[in-house]
């Protein structure tokens, strides 16, 4: 069995939508069993609404929430009792082998790095979401956990990255490029003028060059590169305007009665098309490098995201990403006889 604790309190439609996304993935999975960690009555009480096997969800009580506006190393600190400190002591201990939660950022990153740790020889682990192309999925990394990255972290992302696409994304080979505001070489800032040579250096992975922001929506590359900061922007900029389009073409067309009976002839094609832009098809964005997986999903997100994330799970865990990360910054280690990633 593979065994994901979820953090039953965290997010804006907790717990309810918390719990009904872990059913769900019990109910897709038979190999799943989920430790939803909360406050034991309320988790309960809707876990009482659904039909489910209850010897494949377990609820671990955990009386403290730690809130999105609360300093995340305080938080951690002081709310041992909290259901992402539970959460992911749980991890640690091998208890579980992945944990998801939708609640603070913020502690999820701290938590991540403080109570499970990091693979020897990770710098920083990145948040690294899958983000819907015109021809598939890429990987965006690092989008929010490291915003004053060092060029060896961009090439260990890179390199993370690179397996992650190939061994659970099945793509071979997978395209790696950095973030740049031009194709030419020679551009750029400072962190990425730095990183290019490093990455073409790379014998590991295959490195394309740089990628416009433009691009990236074309399935340009398959694994996205950069810092923290250009990361989480890219990834709410496309949010948003996914979620403008989306309502403009909604609105568009109920402007008429001809644009209504257009609309009911090209709904079902437009609601597949669609969907492969929904970001809770795709799961949560993974923290790699850590001793055990850590997900975040959205804040926002609904029971949907909460399955899919769980699922994600899986497939790290049945692919043994973590071993393959070590086995990749070790053999960096021995190229190099330096700094892994370098």
């Amino acid at each position: 069995m593979i065994k994901v604790a979820v953090d039953a309190m965290g997010g804006d439609n907790a717990p309810a939508e918390i719990v009904a996304g872990a059913v769900q993935a019990a109910q897709q999975r038979a190999d799943i069993q989920v430790l939803l960690v909360g406050r034991e009555t309320e988790v309960n009480a809707e876990l009482a609404k659904h039909s489910c096997d209850q010897t494949r969800i377990t609820v671990v009580n955990a009386t403290e929430v730690i809130e999105t506006e609360e300093p995340p190393v305080n938080a951690i600190r002081r709310k041992k009792d909290s259901s992402i400190v539970v959460g992911m002591n749980l991890v640690k201990k091998g208890e579980a082998d992945a944990f998801v939660s939708a609640g603070s950022s913020g502690a999820v990153l701290v938590g991540g790095q403080a109570i499970v740790g990091r693979v020897k020889g990770v710098e920083r682990p990145p948040l690294a979401p899958l983000i819907p192309t015109e021809t598939g999925v890429s990987l965006l990394i690092d989008c929010g956990a490291n915003v004053d990255a060092r060029p060896s972290h961009l090439v260990q992302f890179a390199r993370m990255g690179s397996i992650y696409m190939e061994h659970v994304i099945g793509i071979k080979q997978p395209r790696v490029a950095i973030v740049n505001i031009g194709a030419e070489e020679e551009k750029g800032n400072a962190l990425v003028k730095e990183t290019f040579p490093l990455l073409k250096a790379c014998g590991d992975i295959h490195f394309i060059g740089s990628i416009e922001a433009r691009e990236i929506p074309h399935g340009g590359a398959d694994v996205i590169v950069c810092e923290a900061f250009v990361g989480n922007v890219i990834l709410k900029l496309y949010e948003g305007v996914g979620a403008t389009l989306i309502s403009m073409v909604k609105k568009g067309m109920m402007t008429s009665t001809r644009s209504k009976v257009g609309a009911l002839l090209v709904k079902p094609a437009l609601k597949e098309t669609l969907k492969k832009f929904d970001a809770s098809e795709y799961g949560g964005a993974p923290l790699l490098g850590l001793n055990g997986l850590v997900v975040k999903a959205h804040g926002n997100s609904r029971a949907a995201e909460i399955c899919h994330s769980i699922l994600q799970c899986a497939a790290f865990k049945e692919q043994d990403m973590n071993q393959k990360i070590k086995e990749c910054l070790t053999a960096g280690v021995s190229k190099s006889g330096g700094e892994p990633g370098i």
